[in-house]
């Protein structure tokens, strides 16, 4: 229960990808992390890209990212969506000034393109954002993780063991 009194806010949308979002929300709870699906909307029913359904515990307008140890974005077709919400793009920026771990996967690099954080950062992603991830200043590798400081990504479902065994690692140490 290394995880214990931490607070981790999952983003949602609708198609996420959802081993992405699923696997790290278990695994964090598993050891002891309180995680909570924050969307545009409250108490609304969002569906991945399998057809697995996640509820939101809150909207973006009621969390505060001070209040938080940490953000998880998942993959899948959500971070198009989720890279619109200007609520979305602060938290993720709050987070990043902060040093509070955020965790990316697959597409949700463009997320943090769209946050504008990631110049100089070293990262991993789907190989099909390599070129987003490249123009957005970052160093990409084609590695199951890569941790730069406070932000751990990882490339696809296959890699996540490594990858929120690597997002626990980095919350625990905050």
């Amino acid at each position: 229960m290394r995880l214990e009194g931490k607070k981790v806010i999952a983003l949602l949308e609708d198609d996420f990808e959802d081993l992405e979002l699923w696997y790290p929300v278990l695994r964090l709870r598993e050891e002891g992390a309180q995680v909570d699906l924050v969307a545009k909307e409250a108490k609304h029913k969002y569906i991945g890209k399998y057809g697995v359904p996640a509820e939101s515990d809150y909207s973006f307008a009621e969390v505060n990212a001070d209040d938080y140890d940490a953000i998880l974005v998942p993959g899948g077709w959500a971070p198009d969506k989720l890279r619109r919400y200007r609520e979305v793009l602060d938290m993720v920026r709050a987070m990043d000034q902060a040093k509070k771990p955020i965790g990316q996967i697959c597409h949700a690099g463009w997320v943090l393109i769209s946050a504008g954080i990631l110049r100089g950062k070293k990262v991993t992603s789907t190989p099909g954002i390599k070129d987003d991830m490249t123009n957005a200043g970052s160093l990409w590798f084609d590695k199951a993780v890569v941790v730069d400081g406070h932000i751990v990504s990882s490339r696809r479902p296959p890699d996540l063991p490594p990858y929120v065994k690597a997002f626990a690692d980095v919350i625990a140490e905050k």
